[in-house]
């Protein structure tokens, strides 16, 4: 059985290369990461943001941007983000619709 605490540092460490596997993958885009897993980096950042504020922790939406993205996201979304599809904003449409029918 795994102790309380090796769990949180096991769930750290997964995170953490998440977090280096997505930036080294700037190909993969947000949107493209949106249709296939329902989430992207800027999910990651407003999550991480929520967990420092559960615990008192002030941290703004950008410094956690920047922490999931290695890099300001200005910079990243300059040097990274391509245009999102005409098919690929539909599909998400769809998609943010489809969940809103079930909530």
């Amino acid at each position: 059985m795994i102790e309380e605490t090796q769990q949180t540092e096991l769930e750290a460490a997964a995170f953490r290369q998440l977090l280096v596997h997505l930036q080294q993958h700037p190909e993969a885009q947000n949107i493209e990461l949106m249709l296939l897993a329902d989430f992207c980096r800027n999910c990651l950042a407003k999550w991480y943001k929520a967990a420092a504020e559960q615990r008192g922790i002030a941290i703004d939406y950008e410094q956690a941007r920047e922490y999931v993205y290695g890099m300001p996201y200005s910079e990243w979304k300059e040097r990274f983000q391509q245009e999102a599809t005409a098919e690929q904003l539909a599909a998400y449409e769809q998609k943010v619709q489809a969940k809103a029918a079930v909530n």
